[in-house]
C-alpha cells in the first residue's frame, strides 16, 4: 500500500492493467497527486532463470559425493553444509532430482555393501561380534540422519511427490536390512548372540543391557524383529522353564516354587521394560507361565496347598491365587482343591469321636481361618466362599446328630453363669459365629432338643449369665429358623416371668398365715408342653417341706381352679446353713443334697443302703449324689472306705473339720451335668418326634393328592421335611401308615398308593 506523505488522509488508488510482449500480465498503480500530475510505480516480471552450466550437475554431484564418502568415512567435509544443502536445492530445481536421487542410493548401497566383509571374522566371540554389529548400525544411523540433512530438500520434494519412492531414512534401513541382516550367516550369529547373552542374564550373570536395547531395536526398526528373533527366543524360553520347572517341582517346596514363579515373571517383565520390544510381551509371559505353572496346577495344590493352609500362610496363598489367577484353568483347580481340602479336614473335626469335647470350638476357629484366607488371599471372590459354605455343610452333616448336639452344649457353656471369658460383646460375637455353623445343620431339632433341655436347668437352677445374652440368642434363633422354632423357648422365659409374680403374691400370701414357716419357698410354675418333659421321682420329704408345699398348692389351686399341680423335685434346690469347728457357712445345694444332708441333723453316721431308705432317692442318683459331697473338692461328708465311687455299704458321716474360703459354697453343679440317661432320652425323643412328623406329612400330602406313586410321595416328603432321613425310615412310617389304614397300596400297582378317607 502507498501512502502520501504530504497529506494525513490515505490515498485512493486505480489500476491500470498493460500486456507486455510476451502476453504477461502488468500491472501499474496511479495515484493523484494534490495538484492533479499523475505517478508511475512500475513493477517489472522476474528475470529468466539463468541456464546452467554445461557441466554444473556434474561438478556438483562430484561435491555432494564427496561430503557423502566423508560422512560414510567419519573425516571432516570440505564444504558448508549449507552450501551442500543449496546445491540439492539447485540441482533439484533444474529436474535433475531423479538422478540425483538414483546417484545417492547407489552411493550408499556401495557403502553399505562394503561393510558386510566385517562380519565374515569367525574368531570373534559372540560378545564382540554384537558390540560390532552394534557400531556398525549406530554409525549408519548417523550417518543416514547427516546424509538426509544435506539432502532435505530431495526428500520433502521429490520423493514425498513420488509414493512409491522410500524416503532417504527408509532408504537407508532397507538397504542395511538387504545387504546386512539379512545375510544369513550374520542374522544367525546376531540372534545366537542375543539369546546367549538373555540366558546368561537368567542365570543370574550381569550383561550390558543397552546392547541389547540398541540391537534389538535395530531389528524391530528393520522389521525382521519377529521372523529373526522373536521365535527363536520364545522357542528357547519355552524349553528353558519347561526343563527348569520339571526340575523345581522335584527340588523345591511349593511356598519356595511359588516365589521362584513369581521372581521369574517379575524379571521377564522388566526384560521387556528394558530392552524387548512390547509386542513380545503378552507371548513372552503367556509361555512362563503356561511352562511354570500350567504344566503343574495339579502338581503344586497336591503337594503344597494343604500345607500352606495347616500353616496359614498367608502370604504364599496369596500368591497362588494371584498366580492361578493368570492361568487357564488355574482358578477352577485351586477351587476344586480348597473344597476337598475343607471336607477332609473338617471331615476329621466331626467324625472323631475323641474330639467331641473340642469338636464346636475347632469348627469355630477352623472357619475363621477359612473365612480369613478366603477374604485375604482368595481376594472375597464368591465362588470360593460359596465353595466353602458348600464344603462345610457336606462335612458337617457326615455324622448325624452329633454336631448339633454339641453345638447345644456348647451355647450352653457359653450362657452359663460363671463363664467369665468373654464380655458381652465378645459373647455376642461367639453367638454369631455359632449361628454360622448353626446355619450349616440339617438336623436342627436335635440342636432344639438338647439347647431347650439346657435352657431348662439354667432357667431353674438360677445358672444363667445374662437374660438378655439369652433373649439374644433366642431372636438369632427365630431370625434363622422362625418363630415356630422357638415359640416353646419363648415360652419358658414367659412361665419364669410369670412365677416371679406368682412368688410375690405367695409372699404376701404367707404373710397372712398364723403360723409363719422357718423355710423360705420359691417355686417355679412350668406349662408342661414348653418344657423338656421330666420322669417324677418320689422322694421323702420333711414333714415341714411337705407342709409348705401343701400351703403353696392352696394358694395356687385358689386362683387357678382346674389345674394340676406335679411336683419336679429333679431340678429342686436348697441353701442350707451349716455349723463347723471353723464356723457357720451357706450350702447351695440340689434338693437331693438337701434331704441327705438334713439326714445328719438326726445321726451321726449312714449306710448307703439307710440313706436310700429314708429320703427314697433312686440308687443311681443317691450314688452321684452322695458322691458330689463326700468324692467332690467341697468334702461335706467323709465317706468310709475312701475311694472316688460310691459302693454297697459304704458308710458317711458329717465333716466337722470342713473348710473353705467362701461362705457361701456353691455344692449343685451337679445338677447342671448331663447324665447319660438325659442324653440317651433327649435323642429318642428327638426321633420319636421326626417319625410323628413324617407320619404327619405322609398323611397332609395323600389328603391333598388322593393317589400317588411310592417315589413321587419319597420325593414330596424330602421337600417338606426340615430334617435328614433315610428311604428306609420313609418305607416304615408308610407301612405303618397303611398298617393303622390311613392309606392302602393299590391293588394292581404295588407302587401306587391311595388315601383312606
Amino acid at each position: 500500500m502507498a501512502e502520501d506523505t504530504r497529506q494525513d488522509k490515505r490515498a485512493s488508488f486505480s489500476a491500470i492493467t498493460e500486456h507486455n510482449r510476451n502476453g504477461m500480465a502488468r500491472t501499474s498503480a496511479v495515484a493523484p497527486s494534490k495538484t492533479g500530475a499523475s505517478k508511475k510505480l512500475v513493477i517489472k516480471n522476474f528475470k529468466d532463470r539463468p541456464k546452467l552450466s554445461e557441466n554444473y550437475t556434474e561438478d556438483t554431484w562430484l561435491k555432494l559425493r564427496d561430503a557423502v564418502g566423508a560422512i560414510q568415512n567419519s573425516t571432516s567435509i570440505k564444504y558448508n553444509l549449507e552450501e551442500l544443502y543449496q546445491a540439492v536445492e539447485n540441482l533439484c530445481s533444474y529436474k535433475v532430482s531423479p538422478t540425483l536421487y538414483k546417484q545417492l542410493r547407489q552411493v550408499c548401497e556401495d557403502h553399505v555393501q562394503a561393510q558386510i566383509h566385517q562380519f565374515r571374522e569367525y574368531d570373534l566371540d559372540n560378545l564382540s561380534f554384537l558390540k560390532r554389529m552394534n557400531r556398525c548400525w549406530q554409525d549408519h544411523c548417523r550417518q543416514t540422519i547427516m546424509i538426509r540433512s544435506i539432502f532435505l530438500f530431495l526428500d520433502r520434494t521429490y520423493v514425498l511427490q513420488n509414493s512409491l519412492l522410500p524416503s532417504i531414512w527408509d532408504t537407508g534401513l532397507e538397504l542395511f536390512r538387504t545387504h546386512i541382516v539379512s545375510d544369513s550367516a550374520v542374522q544367525k550369529r546376531t540372534v545366537d548372540g542375543i539369546l546367549e547373552q538373555i540366558e546368561l542374564e537368567r542365570n543370574g550373570e550381569t550383561i550390558d543391557r543397552s546392547l541389547l536395547r540398541s540391537l534389538l531395536g535395530m531389528l524391530s526398526d528393520l522389521q525382521v524383529y519377529k521372523d529373526s528373533f522373536e521365535d527363536r527366543f520364545l522357542t528357547e524360553t519355552d524349553r528353558l522353564y519347561a526343563a527348569e520347572g520339571q526340575r523345581l517341582m522335584l527340588e523345591r517346596d511349593v511356598p519356595e516354587y511359588l516365589h521362584h514363579v513369581a521372581r521369574r515373571l517379575e524379571e521377564e517383565n522388566d526384560r521387556i521394560l528394558s530392552y524387548l520390544d512390547q509386542s513380545t510381551q503378552k507371548p513372552l509371559i503367556g509361555c512362563v507361565e503356561k511352562q511354570l505353572l500350567g504344566e503343574h496346577i495339579t502338581a503344586i495344590l497336591q503337594k503344597g496347598l494343604g500345607t500352606l493352609l495347616d500353616e496359614n500362610r498367608v502370604t504364599e496363598l496369596t500368591l497362588l491365587y494371584q498366580l492361578f489367577s493368570k492361568v487357564k484353568g488355574g482358578l477352577p483347580t485351586l477351587l476344586q482343591f480348597w473344597r476337598d481340602y475343607i471336607k477332609a479336614f473338617g471331615g476329621e473335626i466331626v467324625c472323631t469321636p475323641e474330639k467331641d469335647k473340642d469338636m464346636v470350638q475347632d469348627l469355630l476357629d477352623f472357619k475363621d481361618k477359612m473365612d480369613n484366607v478366603a477374604h485375604c488371599c482368595f481376594a472375597r471372590s464368591e465362588g470360593f466362599i460359596n465353595a466353602m459354605k458348600e464344603a462345610f455343610e457336606t462335612f458337617i452333616n457326615k455324622r448325624p446328630n452329633k454336631p448339633a448336639e454339641l453345638i447345644a452344649k456348647y451355647v450352653d457353656s457359653k450362657l452359663r453363669a460363671g463363664n467369665k471369658e468373654a464380655t458381652e460383646e465378645e459373647l455376642e460375637r461367639i453367638l454369631d459365629k455359632i449361628m454360622i455353623i448353626f446355619r450349616f445343620i440339617h438336623g436342627k431339632d436335635v440342636f432344639e432338643a438338647f439347647y431347650k433341655k439346657d435352657l431348662a436347668k439354667r432357667l431353674l437352677v438360677g445358672k444363667s449369665a445374662s437374660v438378655d445374652a439369652e433373649k439374644s440368642m433366642l431372636s438369632k434363633l427365630k431370625h434363622e429358623c422362625g418363630a415356630a422354632f422357638t415359640s416353646k423357648l419363648e415360652g419358658m422365659f414367659k412361665d419364669m416371668e410369670l412365677s416371679k409374680d406368682i412368688m410375690i403374691q405367695f409372699k404376701q400370701y404367707m404373710q397372712n398365715q398364723s403360723e409363719p414357716s422357718n423355710i423360705e419357698l420359691t417355686v417355679n410354675i412350668l406349662t408342661m408342653g414348653y418344657w423338656p418333659s421330666y420322669t417324677p421321682m418320689e422322694v421323702h420329704l420333711p414333714t415341714e417341706m411337705v407342709k409348705l408345699q401343701e400351703v403353696f398348692k392352696m394358694f395356687y389351686l385358689g386362683k387357678h381352679s382346674g389345674r394340676k399341680l406335679q411336683w419336679q423335685s429333679t431340678l429342686g434346690h436348697a441353701v442350707l446353713k451349716a455349723e463347723f469347728k471353723e464356723g457357720k457357712k451357706e450350702l447351695q445345694v440340689s434338693l437331693f443334697q438337701t434331704l441327705v444332708l438334713l439326714m445328719f441333723n438326726e445321726g451321726e453316721e449312714f449306710s448307703v443302703e439307710e440313706i436310700g431308705t429314708a429320703t427314697g432317692i433312686e440308687n443311681g442318683e443317691l450314688r452321684r449324689t452322695l458322691q458330689s459331697l463326700a468324692c467332690g473338692k467341697a468334702r461335706v461328708l467323709n465317706k468310709n472306705p475312701r475311694g472316688k465311687d460310691v459302693e454297697d455299704g459304704d458308710r458317711f458321716n458329717f465333716n466337722n473339720e470342713f473348710k473353705h474360703k467362701l461362705f457361701r459354697i456353691k455344692i449343685n453343679q451337679i445338677q447342671m451335668k448331663e447324665t447319660v440317661e438325659e442324653q440317651v432320652s433327649t435323642t429318642e425323643r428327638v426321633f420319636q418326634d421326626r417319625q410323628y412328623q413324617i407320619d404327619a406329612a405322609v398323611v397332609r400330602i395323600m389328603k391333598m393328592r388322593k393317589t400317588l406313586s411310592h417315589n413321587l410321595l419319597v420325593s414330596e416328603l424330602y421337600n417338606q421335611l426340615k430334617f435328614p432321613v433315610k428311604p428306609g425310615d420313609l418305607k416304615k412310617r408308610i407301612e405303618s401308615l397303611i398298617d393303622r389304614d390311613y392309606m392302602e397300596r393299590d391293588k394292581e400297582t404295588p407302587n401306587q398308593y391311595h388315601y383312606v378317607a
